[in-house]
């Protein structure tokens, strides 16, 4: 497969038309559009996975298993939206189904917790157990923006797969960055009070 020309998450009107291009040809099966999509998208649509399941393997296998969603799916596509929301979309919808399955939702285990950090570039280990302590202090929805803020989803795209008005998703945006802030500069307190 080709090596995909990596997005984030699109930030621009030419982002947004790629995407919907690339949907387009997937639409058509074309498993190098699928592959390309795949590098563009993965690491939101991961992050919105562990966000409702909470366990590093099963997001990972519901991420795949969106990915082969897409593809079956990539013909209903309508530009009503972004492509992005469509694609959460889709990941919601599958991860509420696994939810329902499984009837509960489980605490992510100290090693999933430490997965999400540990994908961060250029962070310490003390810098990845601060980032995994101040996650844990958020509430559930909290954290789910934030993990989808942070894989680069707007606040749009994240209030339509998470099924919130925009207005909620933004006050619990600032409150959870407002909560992590005092938890990072109470940790850094802590550590100058005994350094």
């Amino acid at each position: 497969m080709k090596s995909a020309k990596r997005i984030t998450i699109p930030q621009t009107r030419a982002d947004n038309d790629r995407l919907e291009a690339l949907l387009a040809r997937v639409a058509r099966h074309d498993r190098d559009a699928l592959a390309e999509l795949y590098g563009c998208t993965r690491g939101a649509v991961y992050a919105a996975m562990l966000s409702y399941l909470k366990n590093v393997e099963e997001a990972q296998d519901a991420a795949q298993d969106a990915y082969l969603q897409i593809w079956e799916n990539a013909h209903a596509y309508r530009a009503r939206g972004t492509p992005m929301a469509w694609i959460l979309t889709v990941a919601r919808n599958l991860a509420k189904m696994r939810l329902r399955q499984r009837a509960r939702i489980a605490d992510l285990s100290e090693e999933e917790w430490q997965a999400v950090p540990a994908r961060a570039e250029n962070v310490t280990a003390e810098e990845r157990l601060l980032l995994q302590d101040s996650l844990a202090a958020l509430g559930e929805e909290e954290r789910r923006v934030v993990l989808l803020h942070a894989a680069g989803a707007k606040h749009r795209e994240i209030a339509q797969a998470l099924e919130l008005p925009l207005a909620t998703v933004l006050s619990k945006y600032r409150r959870a960055v407002k909560k992590l802030g005092a938890h990072m500069e109470g940790a850094q307190n802590d550590d100058a009070e005994n350094g």
